[in-house]
């Protein structure tokens, strides 16, 4: 029931809700996070586990303030990071009005039946994405995926998507809103994240480093900002970029430094781009040997 002394921008059916994007490592989450906020919040790369944190992103309509939480992929995992970043993202499920399930239509995962018991403990409304409804070639196979997913959980809805064109978010967004609680909205009309900028300048760099290195610096890289000095027209930032392995050292800074340098230069430059100002950026690469199997500095490096 709404109370009736609710009432916000003269209405009151006005809606605020909390909705938390869940699936396994790579089937678009933070893509699709990026896609409806129209900002680059989450920083994306063809390997598992890039989202380590839960990120907030607030998109305000005219009738509703949707609060998402984009989480890390959920997987089996043995390692102790990996455990720990699982448990973020059910955590993230438990305390969401409503859950989005990414799913990669192309890419069966074996985890999925492990996220779908988990949902059927969890009292929470789930609205399916069926991601990469774009690359599906014969779309009779998309009623099919339908038809055996309608089978494992009782879904809010089913719903083909292309995160990446944005195929159907349209249709997304109020299906969303009519399954939220009526309530005033959580932040203020122009807030989009709770995360500082220092956050976003290491996932920027972090970034960099996973895609320019490809696959040969596994997810024990970690970034940390030792000094943000910000003027009106400038920004001076020290960072590290931390690895577990000497071995792995050589690779990040490469020949001559080449590959630091150029991690650093398309670091910078989106770093202007996200920031409006111009960016003075000191990159270097410290060893903290097999820091990913300690958790007491697992919040240093960002995995709160």
């Amino acid at each position: 029931m709404i109370d009736s002394d609710f009432l916000f921008k003269g209405k009151i059916d006005f809606r605020a809700g909390y909705v938390s994007i869940i699936g396994t490592p790579n089937v678009g989450k933070s893509t699709l996070l990026n896609r409806i906020c129209g900002e680059k919040l989450a920083i994306t790369a063809d390997k598992p586990q890039t989202t380590r944190n839960k990120i907030l992103a607030v998109i305000n309509n005219e009738n509703s303030q949707i609060v998402f939480l984009d989480t890390p992929g959920i997987h089996s995992s043995e390692k102790i990071m990996n455990k720990k970043i699982v448990e973020k993202a059910i955590e993230a499920s438990e305390e969401a009005d409503l859950i989005l399930y990414v799913v990669d239509l192309l890419n069966k995962n074996p985890d999925d039946e492990m996220i779908v018991e988990k949902l059927k403990s969890v009292d929470k409304k789930v609205i399916l994405l069926l991601n990469k409804a774009d690359e599906v070639k014969v779309k009779e196979d998309i009623l099919d995926s339908i038809a055996e997913w309608k089978g494992k959980l009782d879904f809010e809805d089913i719903i083909p998507i292309s995160a990446v064109n944005g195929d159907n978010l349209d249709r997304l967004i109020p299906i969303i809103e009519q399954r939220l609680p009526f309530s005033p909205p959580f932040y203020p009309e122009d807030f989009l994240t709770d995360m500082p900028m220092k956050f976003f300048v290491s996932e920027i760099i972090r970034e960099k480093v996973f895609n320019l290195t490809h696959h040969e610096i596994p997810y024990s890289a970690a970034v940390t900002i030792d000094k943000f000095k910000e003027s009106s027209r400038q920004i001076e930032i020290y960072a590290n970029i931390n690895i577990e392995r000497e071995s792995q050292k050589g690779i990040v800074i490469g020949k001559k430094g080449s590959m630091l340098k150029e991690i650093g230069t398309q670091s910078r430059l989106e770093i202007e781009e996200f920031t409006g100002k111009k960016v003075v950026l000191h990159l270097f690469v410290r060893v903290h040997k097999n820091w990913t199997k300690k958790p007491g500095v697992f919040k240093e490096y960002g995995i709160e």
